[in-house]
């Protein structure tokens, strides 16, 4: 169950100036999960979606997914971008909830709408896939290039596949690998993957590696299984024999 008011009083909340809350958020997650407990049932919708965020991953408290969503939704309708995209990953993955692809993508939809960057990478990724929507390639690329104009790694990686591939736009491999570039340098391990693939195809085997030994840092073990499997059947002595 989340903290309540009577852990941190009105009035000490009322009081923290802003310097002190951000000592309090830099500091021991379970101090920082009071403060937010509070402001969340304050009405604060970033603390609502911050502390919905410390529920649905265990930090600082007892996981709760179904308690996470209840905040995320609380921050969603107080107009909360975020919040919006929670709500939708909760239902995409059946966090708290049964999952169910339609309600996810309603809520992607909004989120970037309001100009989110998560919330265009995932409504792209459900118009791409035709999860929970129809598929439309041409509106997932157009929301996808909106998301990597405000900078999200991720979504420049997509792009590059898209350029790669010829995909509702003329092949490129100049302008995938400048997608890549900027996805690995965003340290998405995705694009790290695909920027050192195409880098050790064009010659440059030095850098591809380099590039290379980045991606276990925040790869997902799922992920790092299909990356070594790739290496280890690539043409290059080089790559196979690397160790990540």
């Amino acid at each position: 169950m989340y903290l309540t008011m009577k852990e941190i009083s009105i009035k000490q909340f009322n009081a923290a100036t802003p310097e002190k809350f951000q000592e309090i958020m830099t500091g021991p997650p379970d101090i920082a999960a009071q403060w937010l407990a509070t402001a969340a049932e304050h009405g604060v919708a970033d603390a609502q979606a911050s502390y919905g965020q410390m529920l649905l991953d265990g930090t600082g408290v007892q996981r709760n997914p179904a308690e996470a969503l209840h905040w995320f939704k609380a921050a969603a309708n107080a107009d909360h971008a975020m919040g919006m995209n929670m709500v939708g990953r909760c239902y995409e993955n059946g966090w708290g909830t049964t999952a169910n692809l339609v309600v996810a993508t309603y809520w992607f939809r909004l989120a970037a709408n309001r100009g989110l960057d998560w919330g265009m990478y995932n409504y792209a990724t459900s118009l791409a896939l035709g999860r929970g929507t129809d598929a439309d390639p041409a509106q997932a690329f157009a929301w996808l290039e909106k998301a990597a104009g405000l900078g999200h790694a991720k979504s420049w990686n997509i792009l590059g596949g898209f350029y790669e591939d010829g995909r509702e736009v003329e092949a490129s491999m100049e302008t995938a690998m400048d997608c890549y570039c900027r996805s690995a340098q965003g340290g998405d391990f995705r694009g790290q993957f695909n920027y050192a693939r195409v880098l050790a195809a064009q010659g440059d085997i030095e850098q591809a590696i380099c590039w290379l030994k980045k991606v276990p840092t925040t790869a997902t073990p799922a992920f790092m299984e299909k990356a070594r499997k790739f290496l280890s059947t690539a043409a290059l002595r080089e790559l196979r024999e690397l160790k990540i």
